[in-house]
Formats: C-alpha cells, sequence, structure tokens
C-alpha cells in the first residue's frame, strides 16, 4: 500500500459514497487506476465492507465488552458475533475483557436485541454495554 492508497481510503473514510472520478481528481489519478486500487484494496483484504453508518440521532449505537470462557478459542467466540445483524465491529483486545462489540441499530430497542443475542452465544460469560450518546 503507498501514499495514493492511503489517500483513497482517507477519502472513502470520509465520504463512502465519494465516486471513482471524483476520487482520482483528488490524488492526481484517472478514474480507471482507482477503480482498479480500490479492487485490489478489497481483494487484498485492506477494505474489508462497505457500509452505512447511522447517526445517534437517527439511530442509537452501542459498544460491549465481552469476557469470554478460556475453555474456548477467543477467535471462535468472535466468529459467531460477527454474524449477529446489528454487530458492525468486532475487536479482540487485552485485558479485564476478550471482545469489543459494536453494534448499531434503528433504536435502543433493536441494539438492545443485538445485545441479548451476543448473551446467548456460547463462550460469552460477562457483558458490560455502553450506549453511545454523542460521537465526533
Amino acid at each position: 500500500m503507498d501514499d495514493k492508497d492511503k489517500q483513497i481510503l482517507q477519502i472513502l473514510k470520509e465520504d463512502g459514497r465519494a465516486g471513482y472520478a471524483d476520487i482520482g481528481k483528488r490524488v492526481g489519478l484517472s478514474e480507471g487506476a482507482v477503480r482498479k486500487r480500490i479492487k485490489e484494496l478489497v481483494n487484498s483484504g485492506v477494505i474489508r465492507k462497505f457500509t452505512i453508518k447511522i447517526g445517534t440521532a437517527e439511530g442509537a449505537e452501542a459498544i460491549t465488552l465481552l469476557a469470554t470462557d478460556p475453555a474456548l478459542p477467543t477467535q471462535e467466540v468472535s466468529k459467531r458475533i460477527r454474524e449477529i445483524p446489528n454487530v458492525e465491529t468486532v475487536y479482540e483486545v487485552t485485558g479485564e475483557y476478550d471482545i469489543v462489540a459494536v453494534i448499531s441499530g434503528m433504536n435502543v430497542v433493536e441494539v438492545n436485541e443485538c445485545v441479548e443475542k451476543i448473551r446467548r452465544v456460547e463462550g460469552i460469560m460477562k457483558t458490560n454495554t455502553m450506549i453511545v450518546l454523542r460521537s465526533w
């Protein structure tokens, strides 16, 4: 990944709907070159998915800290959590908790339903959920 790829990623982070031609003008590449680079970023796993993030004024978001059973591999538990609808991102972390899940939904009820599904995943021993009030 070179500086042009990093510039493209930054533009897409700021505006996921930016068009190839617009990105090309901003980074000094042709539309075709941008299209090819984005395809390579997707194929290599640098870009894992394109998604819509609903603002907290229009929906609800939560961060859930998860402690897992040491008898089960954390990676397997993480994989099960990633498959649950409304789970946006899963991080394996160090510290008191083993996994952090970022959840979003149209409202708090939908987020809570997702948390309940997570709690039923085999290997989850403890959860701590925080509703996001504001993000920048």
